[in-house]
């Protein structure tokens, strides 16, 4: 069995970054402050405030009233509606297949630091596996990235989206800004990105085996044991002494 635990300091360090990156991926896929609409009339939208998500456009009302929200109106954005702009169908797509890479990589990082921390195998990849679970990170923050900067974007061009009429949404809001949505995502990639570099920078030491040094007690029963007079053996066809003595008599 060869000793590379030590070898793996930073790759646990960077699973723990891994899947910090991908629950904060999760989080800002549910999130609804993706795109921050100022709404000036506020007739409808009594806050004049309005939160454009990549799943739902939601907006406080003292008048219009969601049954499931109390005064919070929220309207499914769907996929395949014609009104829904490309950033927002590249954020439905390419964030869910984002958290499916990102679980691939955590779990093939727990099956290349359980190699390293409890033993490897001769045949075992153990550099493939982690260069492969670094590249399933790349390949998560990636994806995730297209749609976070591609929304970006459409905020920092003040671009609008043409909602039907039940959405009681503004053809375009007054002006707009980034919400948590997006810098939570923007975190979760940077840490995947790390993660994955860190994995991917995985190298095996020329001589990875330990030399266990023998203790200062038993080196010291070693010399002498070393310096020690051979004992003659009566049995073993040397010269006996006392038989010696008995036959000068």
């Amino acid at each position: 069995m060869v000793y590379l635990a030590h070898t793996a300091h930073a790759q646990l360090s960077a699973l723990w970054l891994s899947c910090v990156g991908w629950t904060l991926t999760t989080v800002a896929l549910g999130l609804i402050q993706w795109r921050i609409w100022q709404v000036s009339d506020q007739e409808v939208i009594s806050s004049g405030v309005a939160w454009v998500g990549i799943w739902r456009a939601c907006f406080n009302s003292h008048n219009v009233v969601s049954p499931s929200f109390r005064i919070m109106h929220c309207r499914y954005i769907s996929l395949t509606e014609a009104y829904t702009p490309p950033e927002i169908v590249a954020g439905q797509v390419l964030m869910v297949l984002s958290l499916l890479v990102g679980l691939c990589a955590n779990t093939g990082g727990v099956y290349a630091l359980r190699n390293v921390y409890f033993g490897m195998e001769k045949d075992t990849p153990l550099r493939l596996s982690f260069f492969t679970t670094g590249a399933l990170c790349l390949l998560a923050a990636v994806m995730s990235l297209i749609p976070l900067v591609w929304n970006l974007i459409s905020v920092a061009t003040n671009k609008t989206i043409a909602f039907p009429p039940e959405f009681k949404m503004p053809q375009a809001p007054h002006s707009q800004y980034a919400g948590s949505g997006i810098g939570v995502g923007m975190v979760g990639a940077i840490l995947m990105i790390v993660s994955g570099i860190i994995f991917c920078m995985y190298k095996i030491p020329a001589r990875p085996q330990h030399v266990i040094q023998p203790s200062h007690k038993e080196q010291a029963h070693v010399d002498r044991s070393s310096h020690a007079k051979p004992v003659s053996d009566s049995r073993g066809g040397g010269n006996n002494p006392v038989f010696e003595s008995h036959e000068h008599l």
